[in-house]
């Protein structure tokens, strides 16, 4: 992370200078933020949030900073402070069964991760803050957008994975209708 990037996510706290100088001591120390005054945070269930993650970064969609904490085993993704309705706005126009999330904005909390995680440590950066995030209206479109394409493409590949309990299981049954488990 970088010293802009630290100077952005420690506007977030009560008191800046107290939050860099206790990253400046311990770059690992994980630090509880205030959401809503320097940004919002969406957060999903590990899985979906590993998976969303891939695709934004494979797809070069633009989004934030995004965090994991592997013991609570939930992935958060940055927004721009009052981005809820806009993010709501797009995911519902995706689909109208959405996949669990919980929005933090005001009055809310999040646990990040210091500037510099060791391997290891409960929370890590998928991407660290480089710098305050430009006001982007495309990144809650493209969070809304790859979190439904993530969750669907989970939901087939377990619906495939209950279906077809073999290689050879699902080959047959597309070459030659369904089959059953002894042939």
């Amino acid at each position: 992370m970088t010293r802009r990037g630290i100077e952005w996510l420690s506007a977030a706290a009560d008191d800046p200078a107290e939050c860099r100088a206790a990253w400046a001591d311990d770059p690992r120390k994980p630090c509880m933020l205030a959401t809503g005054r320097a940004f919002d945070v969406v957060t999903v269930d590990q899985r979906l949030g590993l998976e969303t993650f891939d695709q934004l970064n494979r797809r070069g969609c633009p989004f934030g900073p995004a965090m994991v904490d592997h013991q609570s085993r939930r992935v958060g993704f940055f927004l721009v402070s009052g981005s809820r309705e806009s993010f709501a706005q797009y995911l519902g126009r995706e689909t109208q069964t959405p996949p669990p999330y919980r929005y933090l904005s005001c009055e809310s909390v999040v646990v990040v991760p210091g500037p510099m995680p060791l391997a290891g440590d409960r929370y890590q950066w998928l991407r660290a803050p480089s710098r305050r995030p430009l006001s982007n209206p495309l990144r809650p479109v493209a969070l809304a957008t790859m979190l439904v394409a993530s969750a669907e493409l989970l939901e087939r590949a377990d619906r495939y994975g209950r279906e077809h309990s073999t290689p050879h299981r699902a080959v047959t049954v597309t070459s030659r209708g369904p089959v059953t488990d002894a042939g």
